[in-house]
């Protein structure tokens, strides 16, 4: 097995619309034997939404990861296992936090952990979501 033992943080945006599809990866990294670290946006972790409710959400995903959902900057600061991650993976990455991380924008949980994943030289996976399909509406004026 690839990821068995392999420590991952798993971040999730308020991209809820793609948690039908997210939370399966994390079920498939878990069966692999990657122990998951969830971290949650302030909007991920209380917002409900007309695709479910923040506390069914949470549940589902500390019932796979077997792991407390981190979804506060203090959480996050006094993170133990940081030295041992091996990987970060930030699925569904909003189009929101795309660009604050572009900038340096570090104001939730998600971000905060990235800059901390990036200021120690580990690496970071994004995946890319966008319920408006922005890379079919943008056009070229140059």
């Amino acid at each position: 097995m690839l990821l068995y033992e392999k420590k991952i943080i798993f971040g999730l945006t308020s991209s809820q619309y793609a948690y039908e599809k997210t939370i399966p990866q994390i079920l498939k990294l878990t069966k692999e034997g990657a122990n998951i670290f969830p971290v949650m946006s302030f909007d991920a972790y209380n917002m409900d939404s007309k695709f479910g409710k923040a506390c069914d959400f949470i549940k589902k995903i500390e019932d796979i990861t077997l792991n407390k959902i981190i979804h506060t900057n203090e959480e996050v600061e006094n993170f133990k296992d940081f030295n041992e991650i091996d990987i970060m993976e930030i699925c569904p990455c909003s189009g929101n936090t795309i660009g604050k991380l572009a900038i340096g924008i570090m104001d939730t949980p998600v971000l905060k952990m990235a800059k901390k994943i990036l200021r120690n030289d580990k690496s970071l996976v994004i995946g890319i979501t966008t319920v408006d399909g922005l890379s079919r509406k943008c056009r070229k004026y140059w």
